[in-house]
């Protein structure tokens, strides 16, 4: 027996977009493959690793573990709303003079992270910006350069609102 699909309705990246989904479609792949926007990445795709990280409503979430139809009616923030080539958000810049990334493949999830963590909280410890991407697996950066970055990105943010 077939499934029947559902309709969602969701605004990603401040944009509407309304699909006719499987109740089973992950998140992750709807963004990824319905959508487009491939800056969310997939990993262990048991919500472990961290590398599907978005804004759901204003919080990170774990797109591999949320049902697209379970987002009917939200906000969603991937990194492809951060910034552009030409104008970077403050944390991309950061990540960038900092060599925050390595290989790269954490790195959205990270900047999803430390978005959420510089909108919660203007002026973040180094304890507080550790806690929030230390659930984000990076086997290249040992972690030091991404706090470097968000700590930057928190300072160049803090100046700009003086």
């Amino acid at each position: 027996m077939p499934i029947d699909n559902e309709r969602v309705r969701v605004s990603v990246n401040g944009v509407i977009y309304e699909r006719s989904v499987e109740p089973r479609l992950l998140l992750s792949d709807f963004l990824r493959h319905e959508l487009g926007l491939t800056g969310t990445h997939v990993g262990c795709e048991h919500g472990v690793c961290g590398m599907c990280t978005i804004l759901l409503d204003g919080r990170t979430a774990r797109s591999c573990l949320a049902f697209a139809v379970q987002a009917d009616g939200c906000q969603i923030r991937t990194v492809e709303g951060l910034g552009s080539v030409d104008s970077l958000h403050p944390i991309q810049d950061a990540f960038w003079e900092k060599h925050g990334l390595q290989c790269g493949y954490c790195t959205p999830a990270m900047l999803m992270a430390a978005v959420e963590l510089m909108e919660a909280n203007p002026n973040p410890s180094r304890e507080e910006i550790r806690d929030a991407v230390g659930g984000i697996l990076c086997r290249c950066t040992g972690y030091q350069t991404i706090v470097e970055a968000v700590a930057l990105a928190v300072r160049r943010v803090q100046e700009v609102t003086k």
